[in-house]
């Protein structure tokens, strides 16, 4: 296979090895991270969870990307990266083992949100980091390869660690401390893993010369509000409505997986246990449909357009999750968990292309970061109104339809949109 071709001609790279080791053990951290976050907050039997706490948990996993995001590069060109893996890694396996102690403690929710939070918020800078790092130790005419491996390899990462905190949670009951605690081992890991890696080794050069920071700061403000000016004008019409109606998409997505998050743990399941076993399938089905979405994508991209990729997609989502999801039922849960991962992916590949195509290369850093923005503050608002809509054991017919009515929405104004 080619990927395994490829991939053996860049382990041949003792710096991209040495990188990858450090991607791999923090990105699986923070899959184990994530689930025991949603365990504890979702599926512990001594707590009677809600959707607003539920929303809190997703503000605390994706708001540092959101507001910490953009600004982490001014950081990142000024600090040794190499000791920001350190550092990063040494402090969120620290507070990873504060979390865990909280949990034991039992402290109030707050206390526990605020230590969660510090831990996504260093994590911004590290993922960041390791991307600004691959030039470092890659060639340039292997960049563009690493680029595409080295990501997918820490998302495998990511998943892989979800899973064995799924086993651990299961396995052992009241074991929320014990899963935070396996994600401090692979932090402390990834910290290890930085060592091997020189301290200069990965920049950033010393000798550049870079504004103050306080010119920066306010010149990263500067350049997102340069990105929407850019979006504005009429030639790049087609990618303003795909980054708008990818947020909206992702904003039903979002509030869907609070409904799916309450059923799993009140409607369709006698235990918590069983409950997390049902998410934990509910996700790996809907990650199954992201896979085929990479695969269908680029064919039907290119036989429809990817402006009515984009409407097929939010149209086959409106109708399949309002008959799919008004049964309340596991089934019917299940396959619909399979269409929206689909459906939602789909669109999201058809978007990035559209941005790519259309947006002025000076500007395409720029929109994406606004893009990244929009994509997670549109997920934790579809939480906030998830928890207002939502009964107490997640059966609210009246969320499902709301979201099929977004859904449609979208379609026929992407629809419209093609034909102008």
């Amino acid at each position: 296979m080619a990927v395994v071709r490829d991939l053996r001609v860049l382990l041949r790279l003792g710096g991209f090895r040495r990188l990858l080791a450090v991607r791999l053990l923090s990105q699986g951290a923070d899959g184990v991270y994530q689930v025991a976050l949603a365990a504890y907050v979702v599926f512990s039997p001594e707590k009677q969870t809600s959707a607003a706490a539920i929303a809190s948990a997703m503000a605390v996993l994706l708001l540092p990307y959101s507001l910490v995001g953009p600004f982490a590069g001014v950081l990142l060109d000024r600090w040794r990266r190499r000791q920001v893996f350190l550092y990063g890694n040494l402090l969120r396996a620290l507070l990873a083992c504060a979390t865990a102690a909280l949990i034991v403690a039992q402290v109030p929710d707050w206390l526990f949100y605020a230590s969660a939070l510090c831990v996504t918020a260093v994590n911004r800078f590290v993922l960041a980091g390791l991307s600004a790092a691959l030039p470092r130790v890659v060639d340039d005419e292997r960049l563009v390869m690493a680029n595409s491996l080295s990501p997918t390899a820490g998302t495998l990462a990511a998943t892989a660690g979800g899973g064995l905190a799924f086993l651990v949670r299961l396995l052992a009951a009241d074991s929320d401390a014990a899963v935070v605690l396996l994600g401090a081992a692979l932090y402390l890991g990834a910290a290890l893993a930085s060592l091997r890696l020189g301290r200069e080794q990965l920049g950033p050069d010393r000798a550049l010369v870079r504004p103050s920071l306080s010119t920066a700061l306010s010149g990263t403000a500067r350049d997102l509000a340069a990105a929407v000016r850019h979006l504005a004008a009429p030639a790049r019409r087609e990618a303003a409505w795909a980054l708008g109606t990818m947020t909206l998409m992702r904003f039903c997505y979002g509030a869907l997986l609070v409904l799916v998050l309450m059923l799993c743990r009140y409607a369709l399941s006698a235990t918590p246990e069983a409950g997390l076993a049902l998410l934990g399938l509910a996700l790996g089905v809907s990650g199954a449909g992201f896979f085929v979405a990479a695969v269908v994508t680029p064919w039907a991209a290119g036989r429809f357009g990817a402006v009515r990729w984009i409407a097929l997609c939010a149209a086959a989502a409106a109708v399949l999750e309002l008959a799919l999801g008004l049964p309340f039922a596991t089934v019917p849960l299940l396959v619909a968990a399979f269409v929206l991962g689909l459906t939602t992916q789909g669109a999201k590949i058809a978007t990035d292309t559209i941005v790519q195509s259309s947006v002025d290369d000076g500007f395409r850093g720029r929109v994406f970061s606004l893009y990244d923005v929009l994509f997670n503050l549109a997920f934790v608002g579809a939480a906030g109104l998830a928890a207002l809509l939502l009964p107490p054991d997640g059966r609210s017919s009246v969320l499902v339809v709301t979201v099929a009515c977004v859904y449609g929405a979208v379609a026929v104004t992407m629809a419209r949109f093609e034909r102008w």
